[in-house]
């Protein structure tokens, strides 16, 4: 049956009852600069930018979820909050969620930093991660697995992870203290850099996110994803190319004994 809303729905082994979405601009009720690429309504659900639809669009999205999703107030930082214990309505400061309990949402918005969704492999635990370079090179994915692992209650455990629309190699220029600060964490961080204009680089971050998975056992072959660039792809908000933008959102979560998946991929809201 033809998804009848605009959402990418990973393409991962994930285990029976881990479910997992990402939004795009498109299917809201945000005006420009925060509509969709051909003009419609945008889905813009970020907090950082003055737009009065944001709360509408963030409230229509829990509407079709298991539960209000576990937003946080990100800092480009490596605090992992524990998604089971946020309370309803709170913004905890955190770049990455963890979750064991069936119907909790973790949450990540992005708008050319690197989402990554993880799961383990028995279902019993899942997680997002907010990658952007300063983050990725300060240990959000690490700190992130393991929780994932401890919430598993398996410090050794097999993961999946999947790499969600983010900036592309091609597009992402920096400057040359982004590829010092990767190296203090990821010893084969120059892999990752191919030369710009001047002292410029360009940066590969779905490759540094698969080299600090890898540093976390994750085989490579269970790492997917990482083939959308947020720059050239319009269906993706993008601060780098447009300066005013919104947020789209990668969700993941366990699916409880009462939830049922709908044909567009969510799940309708639980009553109790």
């Amino acid at each position: 049956m033809t998804n009848p809303e605009p959402w990418i729905t990973p393409d991962w082994p994930a285990p029976p009852g881990v479910h997992a979405l990402v939004t795009t601009r498109a299917g809201g009720v945000s005006r420009p600069p925060f509509a969709a690429a051909d003009g419609s309504g945008g889905r813009n659900l970020g907090f950082s930018e003055p737009d009065p639809a944001a709360p509408a669009n963030r409230a229509a999205l829990a509407g079709r979820l298991p539960s209000e999703p576990c937003w946080l107030r990100q800092v480009h930082g490596v605090r992992v909050v524990d998604a089971d214990h946020v309370p309803p309505g709170a913004l905890p400061e955190g770049d990455a969620s963890v979750s064991a309990r069936p119907g909790v949402v973790c949450c990540v918005l992005t708008a050319d930093c690197l989402p990554v969704l993880l799961a383990d492999s028995r279902g019993r635990a899942v997680a997002a991660i907010h990658a952007g370079w300063r983050g990725l090179a300060a240990g959000v994915i690490r700190n992130t697995v393991r929780a994932l692992r401890t919430a598993a209650a398996d410090p050794g455990g097999r993961v999946l992870a999947w790499l969600g629309p983010a900036i592309g190699p091609q597009r992402f220029e920096v400057g040359p203290e982004v590829r010092t600060a990767m190296r203090t964490l990821l010893p084969d961080a120059d892999r990752a850099f191919a030369p710009g204009q001047g002292d410029r680089l360009l940066a590969d971050l779905y490759a540094l996110a698969r080299q600090a998975l890898a540093r976390e056992d994750i085989a490579d072959e269970d790492i997917r994803g990482g083939g959308l660039c947020t720059v050239s792809d319009a269906r993706f908000y993008s601060y780098r190319r447009d300066r005013v933008t919104g947020r789209q959102a990668a969700l993941i979560w366990i699916e409880g004994e009462r939830d049922r998946i709908g044909a567009d991929g969510y799940h309708p809201r639980r009553r109790t």
